[in-house]
């Protein structure tokens, strides 16, 4: 394997990492909105999924560099943490 091919196969495979966190992180964000707005007492199972959601959206800004999005995740996470103590 040479240098070039050894480069481009990082390359997919951070990007095959990235679209799977990105994909998973997205369901899971919305399946958290749709528990915490419907209102039926899954407030807890919501904010476990919001808290897991930003960690692999956390994991997706370290792979690519993208410092204030990983801001943006430390803030939901502590959001998460905030209804996980609030409605435990």
């Amino acid at each position: 394997m040479t240098d070039m091919t050894k480069a481009a196969s990082v390359v997919s495979d951070r990007r095959r990492l990235t679209t799977l966190f990105e994909i998973t992180g997205s369901v899971l964000a919305m399946a958290y909105a749709l528990l915490i707005a419907s209102n039926i007492g899954a407030e807890i199972a919501g904010f476990a999924l919001l808290l897991i959601s930003s960690a692999l959206f956390a994991a997706w800004a370290v792979i690519d560099g993208r410092w204030t999005f990983l801001l943006l995740q430390g803030f939901y996470a502590s959001s998460a943490v905030i209804g996980l103590i609030r409605w435990a």
